[in-house]
């Protein structure tokens, strides 16, 4: 059950990223203007944000096997009309949609630490986020070599029967889930300004997130275009292949969630900072020729990755302990400020690469980490 539910998570976000490297072909295909074509990437990732605000906490609410399926469904039908969308207006209201609906993977996250065991929970967690992580960091490398292939359609068409074939298997194999919550829709929301105001450890672990993220989108926004740079001149396929190298670094969430159930939250927090300032400083820093410089940055991309995936496990851990009945709403406002975070680092990534170069992307990167560790700093023993 845990690893189903670590695959169905790496295929529900993987739909988040599937556009990003198809942004050319698919403005020139629906007309989108070259200004504006950074809207197909900014709605989805709005639609995701709305959605971790006003559906995953419903998990609190609603029966989570339903509400899965449901938000799936969706899903579907949207990917299904992009995947045939020759109207810029459509296929962008369709990209909020499936952002929208892809939060179904918040909702399974909590739930597998319902049904897992307290001192197994971390675990559990760290297992079923490295599937995240691991939809998050293939899906730009697949639907570049898809597309590479045949066309950018089939991407979201192939997305589109996974999705719905998804909902169809989850609806057998995962088991009902009532919440034991009788409050109302509006009270639900309300209470999430509540939460976040009286949860010192859902705040801190937030802002570790936070930074973590911003350091991570940042790195992946701007690293194609410094390999296909003549610094590097990697074709998109190699750039593909170099991403491929990335998804070890998804290996660490269940290590991270196996050392967070023994207690050992803190240290491992420490060394994900620490290691996410090294990503950043080892290539700032020492320079080399063209070989060693790119395994010097395949190194650190695993390593970043390693990193953002034991902060995040760890955070779920310390978070999905406070109580069973507001698990959804926590994981909800959790995710929403690490994709915040996400957002300002891959926004920041692009400005200061076209005004500052890869070393001005590379020092910038250093400071979310850095800033990480400040915080860290404060944190009581």
């Amino acid at each position: 059950m845990v690893w189903l539910m670590a695959t169905a998570t790496g295929l529900i976000v993987a739909n988040l990223y599937y556009a990003q490297p198809l942004v050319g072909p698919i403005s020139r295909a629906t007309g989108l203007d070259p200004g504006a074509a950074g809207l197909i990437v900014t709605l989805t990732q709005m639609g995701y944000c709305l959605g971790m605000l006003f559906i995953v906490p419903l998990g609190d609410l609603v029966e989570n096997r339903k509400l899965i399926v449901m938000a799936l469904a969706g899903t579907a039908c949207a990917l299904a009309v992009a995947a045939f969308s020759t109207s810029a207006a459509l296929f962008l209201v369709a990209m909020f949609c499936i952002g929208l609906g892809s939060v179904a993977a918040q909702i399974i996250v909590p739930f597998a630490a319902h049904l897992a065991r307290e001192e197994t929970r971390g675990q559990t967690v760290g297992t079923v986020v490295s599937g995240l992580l691991l939809g998050i960091m293939l899906a730009r490398p697949v639907s570049s070599l898809v597309t590479d292939a045949s066309n950018w359609h089939v991407i979201f068409v192939l997305s589109a029967v996974l999705t719905a074939g998804l909902a169809l298997v989850l609806h057998r194999r995962l088991p009902q889930r009532e919440p034991d919550h009788e409050s109302t829709y509006p009270a639900l929301l309300a209470s999430l300004w509540h939460l976040l105001k009286t949860t010192p450890i859902l705040r801190r672990r937030a802002a570790y997130q936070f930074c973590m993220f911003g350091a991570f989108s940042l790195f992946w926004t701007t690293v194609p275009l410094i390999l296909a740079s003549p610094a590097f001149g990697l074709s998109q396929t190699g750039i593909a292949l170099f991403a491929l190298a990335g998804v070890a670094g998804a290996l660490a969430s269940p290590i991270a969630g196996r050392r967070a159930d023994q207690g050992k939250s803190r240290s491992t927090t420490a060394m994900a900072l620490i290691a996410g300032v090294l990503s950043f400083a080892a290539p700032l820093l020492v320079h080399g020729g063209r070989t060693f410089e790119l395994a010097l940055l395949v190194a650190a991309s695993i390593v970043l990755d390693s990193a953002v995936s034991a902060s995040l496990v760890t955070g779920q851990r310390a978070i999905y302990a406070l109580g069973a009945d507001i698990r959804s709403r926590l994981n909800g406002l959790y995710m929403a400020i690490f994709f915040l975070g996400g957002a300002i680092g891959s926004s920041a990534g692009g400005w200061m690469y076209a005004h500052h170069g890869w070393q001005g992307v590379l020092a910038t990167g250093l400071m979310f980490p850095a800033a990480g560790l400040l915080v860290f700093a404060t944190e009581r023993r």
